[in-house]
């Protein structure tokens, strides 16, 4: 079944950056998106069957923090809920490109519910965010 024809919504996703050429080369090139319409001030992104759109707005807001399993995590953030080995295999990409993670990869919560590979990264404009895989994926929602 193809992503347009998935039974689970899609969501759409705006998000600011201060510099589109930045944007395209980070989302792009190193996260291996798929861009798709654009203008002088936003891209759209596919961001596995997401929309997801980067618009020009160079003005940031401060950011916050809560702890984490011992870690700072940045609010707000997005990413995706990725399969172990897709996981690790971006992990590797974002580490070949360069990347300083806000949060390396590491496994959250071990031998617990909800037991997940996490990590945090900023793209060029300081948007957060988080990639992570879940040991059991029957446990994203559980309590």
């Amino acid at each position: 079944m193809s992503v347009l024809n998935s039974p689970i919504p899609r969501f759409h996703l705006a998000m600011p950056v201060d510099d589109l050429a930045a944007a395209r080369h980070f989302y792009g090139e190193v996260l291996g998106l798929t861009q798709g319409r654009s203008s002088d001030s936003w891209v759209d992104w596919n961001l596995h069957g997401h929309q997801f759109v980067t618009h020009l707005a160079p003005e940031r807001a401060q950011r916050i923090h809560n702890p984490v399993d011992g870690h700072d995590v940045p609010v707000p953030h997005f990413g995706l809920i990725l399969e172990v080995e897709a996981f690790q295999e971006l992990a590797g990409r974002l580490r070949e490109a360069g990347t300083t993670f806000v949060i390396e990869p590491y496994v959250r919560f071990q031998g617990q519910t909800g037991e997940q590979w996490t990590m945090f990264l900023l793209d060029p404009a300081g948007n957060a965010l988080e990639f992570k895989a879940f040991a059991d994926d029957s446990q994203v929602f559980a309590s």
